[in-house]
C-alpha cells in the first residue's frame, strides 16, 4: 500500500486519540463558553438546592404516579441546549411550591441548564433563527430562570422576553446572574404578601357582629 493510500487510513493509536480529541472538545463546549465563575455558582448552588428540594420533588413524583397522572409523573421535551446540543428536559407535572422548577435542578448539575439563561426553546423554534439569535443562543446554555422570567410580566415594551434575553446575553455575568436569582426569590413571596394582605382586608371589611347587634337605633 503506497504512503498516500496507507495515510487515508488513520491507525488504530491515530484513532483513539482522535475519539479522546473529540469527547475533550464536546467536554469543553459544555463548560468553556460559560465563565468559570458562572459555573462554578450553578454547580455549588445548583448542588445545594437540589439536596435540599430533592426529598419534596421524590415524595410529589410518587404521589403522581400513585394518582396515575395522564402522561405519567413527568414531562419529558425536546429542548435545544448549549452549541444547539438537543437533550431531553425533564420536569415535575405539579406547579404546587414551584416544584415543577426545582425538578430540573439535576439539569443544571449535569451542564445541559445553567441555574440562569434564556429559556429551554425546542428544536427548530423560530425564535432561534431571528437575525442574531442564533449566534448568541448557541454559546449560552438555557436557564432554570432568567431575565425575560423575572421582568416580563411588567407588560412593558422594553420587557419584551426577546429583547431580555438578548440584553442577558449581552451582559451576563455571575453578579447580574445573583441580582436575577434574589429577584426570582422575591416574586413569589411578594405575590403571597399581597394575597395575604387582600384576605387580611377582605376579612376587615367584613361585619362580624352578631344580627342582634347590627341594628342602629
Amino acid at each position: 500500500m503506497s504512503g498516500t493510500a496507507r495515510g487515508d487510513f488513520p491507525s488504530r493509536p491515530a484513532a483513539h486519540l482522535a475519539g479522546l480529541t473529540d469527547r475533550m472538545r464536546r467536554l469543553a463546549d459544555r463548560t468553556l463558553p460559560r465563565t468559570t465563575g458562572e459555573r462554578a455558582l450553578d454547580l455549588l448552588l445548583g448542588t445545594a438546592l437540589l439536596a435540599v428540594t430533592y426529598p419534596a420533588v421524590a415524595v410529589a413524583a410518587l404521589a403522581l404516579t400513585a394518582r396515575r397522572t395522564p402522561g405519567g409523573a413527568w414531562d419529558r421535551r425536546p429542548r435545544a441546549g448549549l452549541g444547539g446540543r438537543v437533550f431531553e428536559l425533564r420536569t415535575l407535572r405539579t406547579r404546587r411550591l414551584r416544584l415543577d422548577l426545582f425538578s430540573r435542578l439535576p439539569h443544571v448539575v449535569r451542564g445541559d441548564l445553567a441555574l440562569v439563561g434564556p429559556a429551554p426553546l425546542a428544536p427548530g423554534d423560530p425564535r432561534t433563527t431571528g437575525p442574531g439569535a442564533r449566534q448568541w443562543r448557541r454559546e449560552l446554555r438555557p436557564g432554570l430562570t432568567g431575565l425575560a422570567q423575572v421582568r416580563a410580566r411588567s407588560g412593558m415594551p422594553w420587557d419584551d422576553p426577546a429583547l431580555l434575553d438578548q440584553h442577558y446575553a449581552e451582559h451576563h455575568g455571575v453578579v447580574l446572574d445573583l441580582a436575577i436569582l434574589a429577584e426570582a426569590a422575591r416574586n413569589p413571596l411578594r405575590e403571597q404578601l399581597r394575597k395575604a394582605r387582600r384576605t387580611k382586608a377582605h376579612l376587615s371589611d367584613a361585619d362580624h357582629r352578631p344580627p342582634a347587634c347590627r341594628r342602629v337605633d
